[in-house]
């Protein structure tokens, strides 16, 4: 096996879980009576906040609604599809 498909095989469930950890941050926003520091809501916090926390500063809530969240789905869609997309980087090396 080569480098690059490792990082291929690494990468794929990594964005995977990433963008579901952040489809479920999203539904938890409908909920804000949840405590976000608690089991199991905290297993989805943990992971995703650190991601959240620097997008937060660069765009504001607007009308109330966090979208940094939905900001992350794009971005991991994206970086997903770059590297091992059929037309992808990673793809395409090997």
């Amino acid at each position: 096996m080569t480098a690059v498909t490792i990082a291929a095989w690494i990468l794929g469930p990594l964005f995977a879980l990433m963008t579901l950890l952040f489809i479920f941050r999203i539904v938890l926003t409908w909920y804000p009576q949840a405590e976000l520091t608690r089991f199991p809501f905290n297993l989805i916090t943990i992971p995703t906040e650190p991601f959240l926390a620097p997008l937060r500063k660069i765009v504001p809530p607007l009308g109330g609604v966090d979208i940094t969240p939905i900001l992350w789905v794009g971005i991991l869609s994206l970086l997903r599809e770059l590297l091992l997309g059929q037309q992808g980087l990673l793809t395409i090396l090997f």
